[in-house]
């Protein structure tokens, strides 16, 4: 090895939540580690998180909230570290917390208090080291030495815990994936997650209602929803937005059910009930009234509903349903949450994150092919990952 060179247990690349939670777990076994960090400062993208007050689990979280190429690599890693463990760790650093919805925790105050936290919980054994850009890795014999910002490292273990190329603003790259190619992994082709859809064609019409938003269903391939959608001069977005981009594909459509608390005979009955109102009165009662009059517009019934044949508002009250958009595409990585795809489970112990064909190598967090939804569920990974992959380092 290079003289000047500093030896460890373990390199763990990457100081945000996976690599954090893995250097405390190992550096409490006694292991001496080095996190390496391109940034100036260690979790940069759990500050950001959640406004500002970081969504750092979900109380729901379990293997079904998740998307991977092998749906069932997350279930060993999740059940060993739950929500709840994440949970006494939180309040054993008397971290104020609150749930928003649907299961969702966060802090009371600043998401610096996780990042405090997860610091903490590392002991005198892990150093952090920030700006250390790597410029190289290579493994001689069962050492892999790296080289960062004129510094050289050492360690029989290396971990990858440099997320996916989301966010690029805060200095995301595909550096994760390069390196797991260079030891011969393969790469689930990633693609932006959590992330807003485009419109074009006909559905352009829709961006005259930029700002609206309203509680709908959206489906999109085997995902469905119920959350508040948001129409954006570019197309759609909001949380169900969100969460159905997960399992969109490019040239699929969304389908978006406008009333979801109201059955497909919804419009009949206020007929019956109500015969001098209108589509457009009835559609006000449940959606804002410039959504209400843009689907009203586009339904083309102007009369009471007392002169409107049953067969047509049925068809109104389907198509209301089941309206269907066909994006043409995602605001891409600079405004992706997460990722999908990344470094192949299969080439992973799903017990340890160790390669299965490199030892001494492990793959953490986003930077691995689990994909959660939005609402906690990827921190969750991070922290159950970073854990498997600590307690086995």
């Amino acid at each position: 090895m290079a003289p000047g060179m500093k030896h460890y247990d373990a390199i763990i690349l990457g100081a945000g939540a996976a690599g954090l939670m893995c250097a405390a777990r190992a550096g409490q076994r006694g292991l001496r580690v080095a996190v390496l960090e391109r940034a100036a400062k260690p979790g940069k993208k759990i500050l950001i998180s959640g406004g500002g007050r970081c969504n750092f689990t979900n109380l729901h979280a379990g293997p079904g909230n998740y998307l991977s190429a092998n749906p069932h690599f997350a279930k060993s890693a999740l059940a060993r570290y739950t929500p709840a463990d994440f949970i006494e760790l939180v309040e054993r650093h008397a971290i104020a917390w609150h749930e928003k919805t649907l299961g969702q925790l966060f802090c009371d105050g600043s998401a610096k208090a996780i990042v405090d936290m997860l610091i903490a919980e590392c002991p005198d054994s892990v150093e952090v080291i920030c700006d250390a850009d790597v410029s190289a890795v290579v493994k001689d014999g069962e050492t892999f030495a790296v080289s960062a910002s004129g510094e050289s490292y050492a360690a029989p273990a290396l971990v990858i815990a440099t997320g996916g190329p989301s966010i690029p603003r805060m200095g995301a790259t595909g550096f994760a994936y390069d390196l797991a190619r260079q030891f011969g992994l393969k790469v689930v082709e990633p693609r932006p997650a959590l992330v807003p859809l485009t419109l074009g064609g006909e559905d352009v019409l829709f961006r005259e209602l930029s700002g609206v938003s309203a509680p709908v269903r959206a489906r999109a391939g085997a995902g469905s929803f119920d959350e508040a959608a948001l129409f954006t001069h570019n197309g759609l977005s909001g949380p169900v937005i969100l969460q159905v981009s997960s399992y969109w594909t490019p040239g699929s459509e969304v389908a978006v059910t406008f009333v979801p608390q109201e059955d497909a005979e919804w419009l009949v009955q206020m007929k019956r009930d109500r015969p001098r109102a209108s589509v457009r009165a009835a559609l006000r009662e449940h959606l804002p009234d410039r959504l209400a009059d843009a689907l009203a517009d586009r339904l083309g019934i102007e009369r009471e509903l007392g002169n409107v044949p049953d067969a047509a508002l049925r068809e109104a009250g389907a198509r209301l349903a089941e309206w269907r958009f066909s994006p043409t595409g995602t605001e891409g990585f600079a405004k992706a949450e997460v990722t999908i795809g990344g470094i192949s489970t299969g080439e992973l112990s799903s017990r340890t994150m160790e390669a299965k064909r490199v030892p001494g190598l492990y793959a953490i967090g986003e930077a691995v092919d689990v994909t959660g939804w939005l609402g906690g569920y990827n921190f969750q990974w991070a922290w159950a990952s970073g854990v498997a992959c600590g307690e086995s380092l």
